[in-house]
């Protein structure tokens, strides 16, 4: 029989404690076990119903069927425009500066392969979102891991990275609302990236997926909002999250030019766009009313608020983050984040993922995902009050 080995680039692209931790949660489901998922960021609401109404009536169309090329239509383009400009009052030209993508994990996967070569190098976040590094490891990237950590407000400290990685730096991924970490970034940091950027001439790529998932009143600033930001970089952003368009797959990155018109000749050789319903459906949600967006933030906060109340009652401090989908607490126990999230599972039947499975960073929390509704959550706080306590 054929041995069939797999490409060397293979080696890094699946983490073993993600497929670890799904196993022994559909195991434990296996034995009639009440499993409460927080460990998976998928939506567990519909989107609105004029998103669906306006999908529904694309699909009913029979000359919608036909491939839509990599780029969008001119209406979601120009919609995608017109939503930064309400949003952050970034103009943007929607024939050069934007393009959609299937989801933002679309663009991320992607985007090193058009403007990196085998040896340079990436700078990634640690702990951070699997297809950060990923991507470039594809594109056959050194990767430099830029620590995350309290201390620091969970922002790179750019002053640390030496100067001979800077010089072989071609690229930086950065997330503020950021997954898993829940954290957020300033003004100020982010001109100090197009500053470094500036300095030793690579892009930067920053995944504003969360941007809109934000609570108590804060605001985020989008990277392109600083000045000169759009000269060394572009911005990813997803309806999976904001709209609870997860499954259509639909998303887009704006910016620097020069690095979309790369990303769209890549894409162009490798897809032939999304769907046209599901964009006629991104063209809704983006133009249409945003009261769906205001009751998500208001559902989510509510969610965060069961969690963080209940567990700092049960003395298990976690502080409450202000953006995101996402809770990242400290293991309360004296144990590894995996040997924790084990036993979580086994003994509440509560399912999370632990720090480590982000990155060497992540190691002592794990991130509990904000998708089962309130009364589940005050149940998981009462399955750990017999457990912990």
């Amino acid at each position: 029989m054929l041995a069939i080995n797999q490409a060397t680039r293979m080696n890094h692209l699946m983490s073993a404690i993600f497929t670890q931790m799904d196993d022994l949660r559909k195991a434990e489901i296996s034995r009639g076990k009440d499993v409460v998922t927080l460990s998976i960021g998928s939506p567990d609401m519909p989107p609105a119903q004029h998103i669906m109404e306006a999908l529904a009536h694309a699909v009913s169309e029979s000359a919608n069927y036909g491939y839509t090329l990599s780029k969008g239509t001119e209406k979601l383009l120009n919609s995608i425009a017109e939503w930064y400009k309400r949003k952050f009052s970034i103009s943007l030209d929607p024939e050069t500066e934007i393009h959609s993508l299937m989801g933002s994990q679309d663009g991320l996967s992607h985007i090193a392969m058009c403007l990196v070569d085998p040896g340079d190098v990436v700078l990634v976040p640690d702990p951070g979102y699997p297809i950060y590094t990923a991507g470039p490891l594809i594109a056959g990237a050194d990767l430099y891991r830029m620590p995350l950590i309290p201390a620091n407000g969970y922002l790179p400290d750019l002053d640390t990275i030496s100067k001979d990685v800077l010089r072989r730096t071609k690229m930086m991924i950065i997330n503020y609302p950021n997954n898993p970490l829940a954290a957020t970034a300033t003004q100020n940091f982010f001109s100090k990236v197009v500053d470094i950027a500036n300095r030793y001439s690579f892009v930067v790529v920053h995944d504003f997926a969360y941007s809109e998932l934000v609570y108590d009143g804060y605001r985020p600033d989008s990277f392109l909002s600083v000045p000169g930001a759009k000269e060394v970089g572009i911005e990813l952003h997803s309806l999976s999250k904001t709209y609870n368009m997860a499954g259509c797959r639909i998303g887009f990155a704006v910016g620097n030019r020069r690095i979309i018109e790369l990303l769209g000749r890549l894409k162009s050789n490798i897809d032939y766009g999304v769907f046209y319903p599901i964009q006629q459906a991104a063209v809704a949600a983006l133009n249409g009313s945003q009261q769906c967006v205001k009751d998500l933030v208001a559902c989510y906060q509510r969610r965060r608020d069961v969690l963080i109340h209940g567990f700092n009652k049960l003395g298990w401090t976690t502080p409450s983050p202000k953006a995101s989908m996402f809770v990242w607490a400290p293991v309360p126990t004296r144990q590894s984040s995996l040997d924790f999230t084990v036993d979580l599972l086994k003994n509440t039947g509560i399912a999370v993922i632990p720090g480590i499975a982000f990155g060497e960073y992540g190691e002592g929390f794990v991130r509990i995902a904000l998708v089962q509704p309130e009364e589940r959550l005050r149940e998981c706080v009462e399955r750990l009050s017999g457990w912990l306590g």
